[in-house]
């Protein structure tokens, strides 16, 4: 069988993991022609890859976010751009931004965070019908961002609106055909014009809040200007609703697919730091990220050319049977940690923990819960884009506790 593979393809994203599975065994160091880049399956290759700033260069994520090859240098007003930026430059702004995800800012979320999730669940426990992504997996995580940030909770749904259109207009199905985004040029807009005019305000009136830490200058440091201050705050809408409501999705997905793992977690609710871990390895939120060579190099046997798209797959390299036993199974009981999903090295995501614990809170209230409803059958659709990966919509239908169990055929025929 001849492999092809093209991470941009709608093909491949209906079902990505085989594709995975046979660029693991045949073509570990894989040239992707219409994408024009190296793809990198392996577990170990992977981390390598990410581990190691000073042949990988993170810049490469600049084109990824203005819709370019991945390898096109970044706008000077970029610079300052964590998520674009290596060592030892990155040290200084991963330490200004950080002032937003330490352990007592995290602590203090707990709380609110329950409250909102309990109030979110009251009127799904008697429901008949739910989509679990709008009515659970979306609100809880945009209400934890939007009040982090010191923003009117009225305009939650504008966040979400404007994350999926700018995910979409990045990374979607549009992108990937080349046509023009109209939805991804207003939701740019307007986002640019509500944070720019609050973050005026906190420049002049600061708050505690995430914006006010980030714009004003602390033990000599400079603040983010402007255009910084923007990318990074649309970054960290993306990534703080997208990831937790992607993971969650595709946790309940799972749950479904396992009868075997929803009853044994039911059982034991102290198994559910694992399933949020073991969810994180076998279906994590982000596929892969983009990396650029700094210099010609070999990696697996295969000699990568300087100034290279290189496309580390997280998604692959979490099922990789070389570092996780029998990878493409669901199982509570393996020790998934060491998992990509929040990537490695200098660049791991600081919200790790949040998500984490929004995860964590929201499945202790689901979880009872699942038992009594079951996937409807409709077509099960994922989000519109080639790099996250979640349920855009799943809809589950109140049963008798003993017909939960027969959940496996509806969502495997969905697919």
């Amino acid at each position: 069988m001849k492999l092809e593979y093209e991470p941009f393809s709608e093909r491949v994203r209906t079902d990505p993991y085989p594709y995975y599975r046979e660029l693991r065994e045949h073509a570990p160091v894989y040239w992707a022609p219409e994408a024009g880049t190296w793809v990198v399956s392996r577990y170990e290759d992977v981390r390598f890859v990410l581990k190691h700033h000073e042949l990988f260069s993170s810049d490469a994520m600049g084109g990824m976010l203005a819709g370019q090859p991945v390898v096109e240098p970044r706008p000077a007003s970029l610079d300052r751009i964590l998520i674009l930026m290596d060592p030892p430059d990155h040290v200084g702004v991963r330490n200004l931004v950080s002032r937003g995800f330490t352990p007592n800012r995290i602590a203090a979320v707990e709380a609110r965070l329950r409250e909102i999730v309990a109030e979110t669940m009251t009127p799904l426990r008697d429901a008949e019908s739910f989509d679990l992504v709008s009515a659970l997996a979306v609100p809880v995580p945009v209400t934890i961002i939007a009040e982090l940030l010191g923003v009117e909770i009225e305009r939650s749904e504008d966040f979400k609106q404007w994350s999926d259109d700018i995910v979409a207009g990045v990374t979607g199905s549009r992108r990937s055909v080349g046509v023009p985004d109209q939805d991804f040029g207003g939701a740019m807009g307007q986002f640019e014009a509500y944070f720019g005019k609050l973050m005026e305000k906190r420049r002049s009136d600061p708050r505690e809040d995430l914006i006010s830490a980030l714009t004003q200058a602390q033990d000599g440091e400079v603040g983010l200007n402007q255009s910084e201050m923007l990318v990074f705050l649309l970054t960290l809408l993306i990534a703080g609703n997208e990831t937790t409501t992607n993971l969650i999705g595709s946790m309940v997905e799972a749950l479904y697919e396992h009868p075997e793992q929803l009853e044994r977690v039911v059982r034991d609710r102290s198994l559910i730091p694992s399933l949020i871990e073991e969810t994180l390895r076998y279906a994590p939120p982000v596929q892969f990220l983009c990396r650029r060579t700094r210099c010609e190099l070999e990696l697996a046997g295969t000699k990568l050319p300087e100034n290279s798209a290189v496309l580390p797959l997280l998604a692959s390299a979490n099922r990789d049977d070389r570092q996780f036993e029998r990878g493409d199974e669901f199982d509570l009981t393996r020790d998934a940690s060491g998992h990509l999903s929040f990537g490695f090295g200098t660049h791991i995501c600081m919200g790790a923990a949040l998500a984490r614990l929004e995860a964590s809170v929201i499945t202790e209230a689901l979880i009872e819960e699942l038992p009594r409803f079951r996937p409807s059958s409709e077509p099960l659709e994922y989000v519109d884009s080639f790099m996250m990966r979640g349920p855009r919509k799943l809809v589950l239908e109140r049963c008798s506790a003993s017909s939960a169990r027969a959940t496996r055929r509806p969502l495997a025929e969905a697919r």
